[in-house]
């Protein structure tokens, strides 16, 4: 498969070709199963519609990331129509770009789309703790008819042996599809850090939950409502920015984050706080994986 890299080039910046990238940035606006807000589609496009208005100097690494880590966006692909063809394609490309020894960050899209990057990410990491950063559990064996549906996602990546899960800001759970259930019988593979207890959470205890290799997942929701309102859901009670980027750094500093996505961003026209949100999310993202780890 030949990976393709964009005209335009996340911040703005010159496009380079992938196999000289240290990340390369995979748009991917699936949308299949949303069920509220709609318009998830788009949101990989215009996170890095916006990025070129990020300063490139990092306040917090005091560093100027962009300048000292190779970034490649690739052309959006033309997304399968068949649900589960259009995970598996993911997971092809995110083969191409494991094997040429990058870092692939997916911009969403549905949180679905998580299960292709696992399946590929598996193949060169078998022992795997994801980090998923949530308002819900997504823990239902199906929703809606559908295995392959946003709100099932980490049921089906739990399906795979050596794979743990580490969520945090959650504030959601249903007993529908035995998600609840499922949670409490499967406490030895699962480590949940409820948002309502966050005035007690420990940044050390998340980062002693994981194992060494880490992949992040980031739905957008995790953040409080105030804060992103531009999700298909929007919650009340979740994260600020600096308790989220507090945690990000000291996993990145401590363990191997080997892949990541960021998912659900559904843009609000003329709204543009929560896309800067989700563009500035990535690029520390980007920052601490590549000059932290």
């Amino acid at each position: 498969m030949l990976l393709s890299a964009a005209r335009n080039n996340f911040l703005g910046i010159d496009s380079i070709l992938v196999r000289r990238a240290d990340v390369v940035i995979v748009p991917f606006g699936l949308e299949k199963t949303t069920t509220f807000g709609k318009g998830t589609s788009k949101g990989p496009q215009r996170i890095i519609e916006v990025s070129p208005n990020l300063e490139y100097f990092d306040e917090e690494l005091e560093r100027d990331v962009c300048k000292e880590v190779k970034i490649s966006t690739l052309e959006e692909p033309k997304i399968k129509n068949n649900h589960e063809k259009a995970i598996a394609q993911l997971e092809k490309i995110t083969d191409e770009i494991y094997k040429l020894g990058k870092f692939p960050l997916v911009l969403g899209g549905e949180h679905s789309l998580t299960l292709g990057s696992i399946r590929s990410a598996l193949k060169k990491f078998p022992n795997l703790n994801i980090l998923q950063f949530d308002a819900h559990a997504d823990l239902r064996d199906e929703y809606e008819g559908t295995i392959y549906n946003h709100a099932s996602v980490m049921r089906q990546c739990l399906k795979f042996n050596g794979l743990n899960l580490v969520q945090v800001g959650v504030r959601n759970i249903s007993t529908d599809t035995n998600e609840f259930g499922f949670w409490q019988e499967n406490q030895t593979r699962i480590k949940t850090f409820w948002a309502k207890d966050m005035a007690d959470w420990k940044v050390k205890d998340v980062v002693d939950s994981l194992s060494k290799n880490v992949y992040l997942t980031f739905d957008l929701d995790a953040f409080d409502s105030g804060l992103m309102p531009a999700t298909g859901r929007p919650e009340p009670g979740g994260l600020n920015w600096y308790q989220t980027t507090e945690i990000l750094r000291a996993v990145a500093s401590k363990k191997k984050i080997i892949g990541a996505d960021v998912v659900e961003l559904t843009p609000i026209k003329g709204f543009n706080a929560p896309d800067f949100l989700a563009a500035k999310l990535v690029y520390k993202i980007i920052g601490y994986q590549s000059l932290m780890s």
